[in-house]
């Protein structure tokens, strides 16, 4: 339907159109899509079915898959909102959004979804990079009056802070890469953090190696049990979706043995 540029490095894509008439995100603040963008040169079935493709076109031509988070969703003017992290012309999902116009067709598959602020929390935690912030976004818009929520977001600096409304109570800390390795300042944070008191809810999730040093301090440092943690690498340096997808199943077991060595 239309783009909007939100920040220097993210573009919101807004989808319409008569194939999201049974779309329902859910009750979860983290609800996700798979888009699938198509190959160039490669000629799909009509109307485009992906069971069919899997089975009529060699893997190389099947279309690529990319996780997003549903960061808003109208049902009455039927319209989706997906924003996509951009740098330039690497990837595949992000140049697509930076080229995207009115008309274009995109399928998905989806919903999914697991994570929304618990209600009875003492208070909650969120952290992680841009890579998390529409989901993040989502849970602090979604907290009750009062709830209380520290919420730290890593991004390359300044210019590419958002604003967020919520009726919950909200520290709301942007941390500033400036050139430092990424996911450095999220991890310096909480280590930092001055934890209130009260059961936590965590929400952590951006690259994958923040995400592990964070699930061990978390679960090591500060004694928050397994169940009362959303905890995930989004994304690892060094590799695309397809690579991390199919890697990640194992990375996450590896983790949680050498923390219950630990």
């Amino acid at each position: 339907m239309r783009t909007e540029r939100i920040a220097p490095h993210m573009i919101r894509v807004v989808f319409g159109g008569d194939g999201l008439a049974d779309f329902a995100p859910g009750p979860y603040t983290d609800s996700y899509v798979k888009l699938l963008f198509p190959q160039e040169g490669v000629a799909y079935p009509e109307p485009f079915d992906l069971a069919v493709a899997r089975e009529t076109l060699p893997r190389d031509q099947w279309p690529r898959t990319r996780t997003y988070t549903v960061r808003g969703w109208d049902p009455g003017a039927r319209e989706l909102w997906i924003d996509f992290v951009v740098h330039g012309d690497s990837g595949v999902a992000g140049p697509w959004a930076a080229g995207a116009r009115p008309g274009d067709v995109l399928h998905f598959a989806g919903p999914g979804g697991a994570y929304a602020p618990d209600p009875d929390a003492g208070w909650h935690l969120m952290a992680g990079d841009e890579s998390a912030w529409p989901a993040i976004a989502a849970a602090v818009e979604a907290l009750p009056s009062g709830a209380r929520a520290t919420v730290l977001v890593e991004v390359d600096g300044p210019d590419d802070e958002q604003a967020v409304s919520t009726a919950g109570d909200v520290d709301l800390r942007w941390l500033h890469r400036l050139g430092r390795p990424r996911g450095q300042a999220v991890v310096e944070a909480v280590a930092k953090l001055d934890f209130p008191g009260g059961t936590a809810h965590a929400f952590v999730h951006g690259e994958a190696t923040m995400v592990k040093e964070l699930r061990g301090h978390l679960r090591l440092d500060r004694g928050v049990p397994r169940d009362r943690m959303s905890i995930s690498g989004y994304w690892r340096l060094g590799a695309d979706e397809d690579g991390w997808q199919s890697s990640k199943r194992e990375w996450n077991q590896q983790v949680e043995r050498e923390q219950e060595r630990a």
